[in-house]
Parts: C-alpha cells; sequence; structure tokens
C-alpha cells in the first residue's frame, strides 16, 4: 500500500525549510537584513512550535510508545521559547542577540533532524486522523498568524 502524502508532516517540513534557509541567510545579512530575518525566524517559530505543542505532539505521543523522544522534543521546545524571550528584550544590534540567534539556530537545526529522522516516520505509521488534524492545524495556523505579528 503506497504511503500517502501526509498533509500535517509536509507542512512541519516546509516550516523547518524555510527557517533553515532563514538561519543561513542571518549569516552573511547587513545588519538591517539580518534584524528582519531574525524578527521572521522568531515569528515563525513562535507559531510552529504552538501547533506542535497544543495539536500535533499530542495526537502524536497518543499513538507511538516514544516517551524520551516526545520529552526530549518537549525539553527542546522549552529551551527554543527560552532563547526567543529573551531575544526578544535584546536590540537585535546588540552584541549578545547574534550569539543567541545562533545558538537558536544550532538548537533548532538539531530538533528538526531528530523530528524529521526519529518522530516522523514513527508518526506516519501511527494510527492518527491526519486529515481531521491538518484540518485542525490549518484553522490554528492562520489564527495565529492573524493574531501573532512579529515585533517592528
Amino acid at each position: 500500500m503506497p504511503t500517502k502524502t501526509n498533509p500535517v508532516l509536509v507542512m512541519l517540513k516546509d516550516d523547518h525549510k524555510n527557517v533553515k534557509g532563514l538561519f543561513e541567510e542571518y549569516k552573511d545579512a547587513t545588519a538591517r537584513k539580518r534584524q528582519e530575518i531574525a524578527d521572521s525566524v522568531i515569528h515563525a517559530l513562535d507559531i510552529h512550535a504552538e501547533l506542535e505543542e497544543d495539536l500535533i505532539y499530542p495526537a502524536i505521543q497518543e499513538q507511538i510508545d516514544e516517551d524520551d523522544l516526545m520529552n526530549e522534543a518537549n525539553e527542546e521546545h522549552h529551551l527554543v521559547h527560552v532563547l526567543i524571550a529573551e531575544l526578544k528584550k535584546l536590540d537585535p544590534s546588540d552584541e549578545i542577540f547574534k550569539a543567541k540567534f545562533t545558538v537558536l539556530g544550532e538548537l533548532v537545526k538539531h530538533h528538526v533532524k531528530e523530528e524529521e529522522g526519529e518522530m516522523f516516520p514513527q508518526a506516519q505509521k501511527a494510527d492518527i486522523n491526519w486529515e481531521a488534524l491538518s484540518v485542525k492545524v490549518h484553522e490554528r495556523k492562520e489564527q495565529l498568524t492573524a493574531t501573532l505579528t512579529p515585533r517592528s
């Protein structure tokens, strides 16, 4: 039986690709462009993390027997939230901002590798109603996109 395209996992992978590309773009950007990129990354991660924490992870955790993997993913999210909160208090021109943003990028890259390499393959095989979950996730993403605004 061929595997159907999973709309939730496709969306998450697209988000990952987008954010990883922004982290790469940040490295060689001008100071003004770095601020725009950082704001875009933070906004995207805020939305992405909330979708995973509130809707996607609970659906996956219910169906796969991988508490260690899921607990680690949640702890990585916690660290992302801590770094984002600290970044939001800093001016992007501060020396420490670039260092914290770089660490955030490394954490996200590691997290994405584990999600896509370990969690998603197991989730794909699990008995999850992906179509119903996709509807909830896309509705929530639209709400978050409309209500969470990037800092200016």
